[in-house]
């Protein structure tokens, strides 16, 4: 099964460091860029893309709830016309960036409760949806992969949008598809388990959940984290798995 990498980065924000970016960005292929809503601001944007160039990594808008002292971590109850305004203006934000730079937009992926409230909300993903399918430039939409892959692969055909479907290396899945809640003992793997992950995601396309059931994901790109040491050498354990 072939994958691509992809990280959340540029979340610096003015004097506060956050992930470890010029450590992540040579293994990776897909940049999740801040746009200034939950974290990341114009310098921090601009230090991120052309890193991303630098590395020939392609690059995605990241955008969020207004909520930058929450990190974006709170769900935020915005009516359909907000959230398509606030996701158009940050992918507005990054885009016009971008160009200046020579650099495409390729995809946009949410962050933090924006992309819970899309994956479990209906009238949330709906106007994600539209705020991503209305741009000029139609770039790509990344969304958890579940079970209804199918369904929301048919609510963005009929917006002529194009979607990736993201599974996480390193979080354990319940039995219905969905990421354990982070509350439940073993929601985050251990490095073991994370590797392991991995290699049953490239060698078969499936995980094994959290009650030992196998379930098939129709993933096509893989979120990994890299703020600590660690977690740069676990980035590029899995790169090479990805590549071999």
């Amino acid at each position: 099964m072939s994958l691509t990498l992809n990280c959340d980065l540029g979340e610096s924000f003015g004097s506060w460091k956050m992930g470890m970016d010029e450590a992540v960005m040579p293994h990776i292929h897909q940049a999740n860029i801040a746009c200034g809503f939950h974290a990341g601001d114009a310098i921090i944007m601009r230090k991120t893309l052309a890193l991303a160039k630098e590395n020939g990594v392609s690059v995605g808008a990241h955008p969020a709830y207004p909520d930058l002292q929450g990190f974006g971590r709170r769900s935020m109850n915005c009516s359909h016309a907000e959230i398509v305004a606030y996701v158009q203006y940050q992918i507005g934000a990054i885009e016009g960036m971008a160009n200046s730079m020579g650099i495409k937009l390729d995809y946009v992926k949410p962050h933090g409760a924006l992309y819970n409230d899309m994956m479990a909300k209906d009238h949330v993903r709906a106007a994600v949806m539209q705020a991503v399918a209305e741009h000029h430039t139609k770039p790509a939409l990344m969304l958890q992969a579940v079970p209804e892959n199918e369904l929301h692969q048919q609510e963005a055909e009929k917006l002529g949008l194009k979607l990736h479907f993201e599974a996480f290396a390193d979080r354990c899945y319940d039995d219905d598809g969905k990421l354990l809640s982070r509350t439940k003992p073993g929601a985050v793997h251990t490095r073991e388990k994370m590797i392991a992950q991995v290699k049953q995601l490239c060698d078969k396309g499936t995980v094994t959940t959290v009650s030992g059931h196998t379930l098939k994901l129709m993933a096509n790109t893989l979120c990994v984290h890299g703020d600590n040491d660690e977690g740069i050498k676990a980035i590029a354990d899995i790169r090479a798995l990805v590549d071999a």
